[in-house]
């Protein structure tokens, strides 16, 4: 059957007007422009997130502290900042590397002192008694070498704040420990929150 020509409407396609085709051009392009900026972010924090681990490797390494030998100074499960490459003085906290693990002790004296310690814990070094006010009871310990003791050199003797329980240059077995081995010093408690700050 043929369609009535008069009776057919022919409808033209709806062209947008030009403020609609920008509304989309300018829709897409800040769409095109957010994924750049996303895209660039994620890029951002990767870089940043790597060289922070980077960083804490080489640098700033953290370590977990187990035992109760740098009590009342160091906990159990505390986390530490140790300060990798740095200096080290008599009375800082140090850590370093013994039989494939990492130990936490106190510098007492360093290559050529003269150190001895009496029966009820007193720290003398080069003759001069030692102010240590990081330490809760004093006691001799476990101490198995010949007193008073010479440092050997490129040495550090060191002590755990917890004379009773330590274990450390006080007996041949840890001994006095080389400079090589030392990974850094400890200087900031991260970890807990309650107890973030600077470690003395």
């Amino acid at each position: 059957m043929a369609a009535d020509s008069k009776n057919e409407v022919l409808k033209k396609p709806e062209l947008p007007d030009a403020q609609t085709l920008e509304r989309v051009v300018k829709k897409r392009h800040e769409r095109r422009e957010y994924l750049r900026i996303l895209r660039s972010t994620v890029a951002s924090l990767l870089v940043v997130a790597a060289a922070a681990v980077i960083i804490s490797m080489l640098f700033l390494p953290v370590l977990r502290v187990t035992g109760t030998s740098m009590t009342p100074t160091l906990h159990d499960d505390e986390l530490v900042v140790c300060r990798k490459r740095g200096s080290f003085q008599k009375g800082d906290i140090v850590a370093f590397y013994y039989n494939n693990k990492i130990l936490l002790k106190r510098v007492i004296a360093t290559a050529g002192d003269v150190v001895d310690i009496k029966e009820d814990g007193t720290v003398i070094v080069n003759g001069k008694t030692l102010n240590e006010p990081y330490v809760d009871g004093k006691a001799l310990g476990e101490c198995d070498i010949e007193l008073p003791y010479q440092v050997p050199d490129e040495r550090i003797f060191v002590m755990g704040d917890h004379r009773s329980t330590s274990v450390d240059s006080r007996t041949k077995r840890i001994g006095c420990i080389a400079e090589e081995a030392v990974l850094g010093k400890v200087s900031l408690r991260i970890y807990p929150f309650k107890r973030i700050g600077t470690v003395d």
